[in-house]
């Protein structure tokens, strides 16, 4: 079926529509990696975009059941150079198409997606639109300047209910602002015994539970849309080790004093160089994020950089100078890798010990 991407910024691509037979619309983002689509496609943190991928085959070790980072995809859409319809892989149980047609998702292929990565770096993100052939461009473009993306991204990604996964050694709360199943996976490798919350949980709630740990998920969105989770963190800090991931991170910077602002175009993929300090030491790094930390507002607070982008110069990490809190603005579980700050998990394990003998 033919299809097209129309950008509000008026450049229409022409291609061949994939998975399900609908129109979809959403803020149009790149991501550089060359593997790791079926866990992009699953990330909660994609919520209402649609992803150009980089990398120009897409699909060609297929989609399997282990690989999937929640269990219902939050993205909008897929944009491809070329969609692999016959993967070659013994994991491999359905094609991107099949996925696509069962979780009633679009895509495109057969565009320029070097001409668009260019268009959304030299500009920045936009709103776009994957719509049929027959579509008439001035309509569609009016239609994508009055669409509205939501601020309620993290409310409608998070768990209603908490639920466990239980282990035998920390008790950890997971505040589940848009959490990848690999947090869970990596808390578990480490026995905790993990209580996943809801985004709107309050801080007596999980000082009720009495937990070693709070961990603080990855998720979408402008960060400050993210109501009482400041309240929330305010209300635990000192009482309790905090580890932060991606937004986290950003939800305890503003908690703290320092302020986000949003990138140009955002930082997403499996090959993103960070520095560590202290260790002097550099990281590649799986990320998604289209805000970020004010590394200057950090000097008015009681919060320490820890970790910089090389590439742009950006926070990737601070920690608290008086409580046990600390976070990453990337994945340290990567899901998919690399797995260079898998070592922070284990970090947030000492904290947790160390807190205790005091």
């Amino acid at each position: 079926m033919k299809k097209k991407l129309i950008l509000e910024t008026g450049e229409v691509f022409h291609g061949e529509g994939f998975g399900a037979n609908w129109e979809t619309v959403g803020e149009v983002v790149f991501n550089t990696g060359m593997t790791g689509y079926q866990e992009l496609i699953s990330d909660p943190s994609y919520c209402g975009q649609i992803v150009c991928m980089t990398y120009p085959l897409i699909g060609n070790y297929g989609v399997n059941r282990d690989d999937f980072e929640s269990i219902e995809p939050a993205i909008k859409g897929l944009i491809v150079r070329e969609l692999c319809d016959f993967p070659s892989n013994f994991r491999s149980q359905m094609t991107i198409d099949e996925l696509f047609k069962k979780k009633n998702l679009s895509g495109i292929q057969g565009i320029d997606t070097r001409k668009l990565t260019r268009i959304l770096r030299n500009r920045g993100v936009v709103k776009g639109k994957i719509v049929d052939e027959n579509s008439n461009d001035e309509e569609v473009i009016r239609q994508i300047k009055t669409f509205e993306i939501h601020t309620n991204q993290v409310e409608s990604v998070s768990t209603k209910t908490a639920y466990a996964a239980p282990g035998r050694g920390f008790k950890v709360v997971l505040v589940d602002f848009g959490s990848k199943l690999g947090i869970i996976r990596e808390l578990s490798q480490r026995d905790c015994d993990i209580t996943v919350v809801s985004q709107d949980v309050t801080a007596d709630e999980i000082l009720m539970m009495n937990p070693d740990g709070v961990m603080l998920s990855n998720g979408p969105g402008n960060p400050e849309d993210v109501k009482g989770a400041q309240e929330m963190i305010n209300g635990i800090l000192g009482k309790v080790p905090i580890f932060g991931i991606c937004l986290g991170h950003q939800l305890i910077g503003l908690a703290c004093g320092a302020k986000t602002f949003k990138l140009k175009f955002g930082h997403r993929g499996g090959n993103h160089p960070v520095l560590d300090i202290a260790k002097n030491r550099v990281e590649i790094t799986a990320q998604n994020h289209g805000y970020a930390i004010d590394s200057e507002s950090l000097k008015n607070t009681d919060l320490e950089e820890t970790h910089i982008a090389l590439n742009d110069k950006t926070n990737e990490g601070f920690k608290h100078k008086i409580h046990p809190c600390f976070s990453v603005q990337y994945h340290p579980e990567a899901s998919p890798g690399p797995e260079d700050a898998n070592y922070l998990f284990d970090e947030f394990i000492e904290l947790m010990e160390e807190f205790k003998r005091k």
